[in-house]
């Protein structure tokens, strides 16, 4: 079973995956999420429920202040089991340079999975990201349904810092 938990909900205790990248501004592009949480949920084969934090909104209801997404996004992050990072980057329309912030403070966590399609518009802007997530172990996959897989084996096997 697979709960969705949308920007700025309370986030429940238990296993569960952030999913970290690119949000596109103004419906101009639609979102990656939707098919990350139906990898994860065909990845996902417990009866232990499994969270999956957004940092969308729920209905497109945007945070009033960008302090209080920050520190959903940030406790978010924090508290997941996982971190999955999908970058399909599009520097006009997902340029994606929080998430490369974000991946940053991650990528030593041990929680980290990155995603980098290699056919997305400019996929030679996530190189220092793939040598940066290779340095640390961290999984670097092409695919969604493979990324998914990647956080759920973390999921699966108790963190230690």
């Amino acid at each position: 079973m697979i709960t969705v938990v949308w920007a700025r909900e309370p986030i429940p205790e238990g296993p569960s995956v952030f999913l970290a990248g690119p949000t596109a501004g103004a419906d101009t592009v639609p979102s990656w999420r939707p098919a990350a949480i139906d990898a994860l949920t065909a990845a996902w084969n417990s009866d232990q429920p499994l969270t999956v934090l957004t940092p969308e909104s729920r209905g497109g209801v945007r945070a009033e202040r960008y302090e209080d997404q920050f520190k959903w996004e940030t406790s978010a992050r924090d508290l997941a089991t996982a971190i999955l990072f999908w970058i399909p980057r599009d520097l006009t329309t997902l340029p994606g340079f929080t998430t490369n912030v974000e991946f940053g403070h991650d990528v030593r966590t041990g929680r980290a999975v990155l995603g980098c399609p290699p056919d997305c518009p400019n996929p030679e802007r996530n190189r220092y990201l793939i040598h940066l997530a290779r340095r640390y172990a961290v999984p670097v996959c092409d695919t969604l349904p493979d990324a998914a897989t990647a956080a759920i084996a973390i999921v699966r096997t108790p963190w230690l810092p």
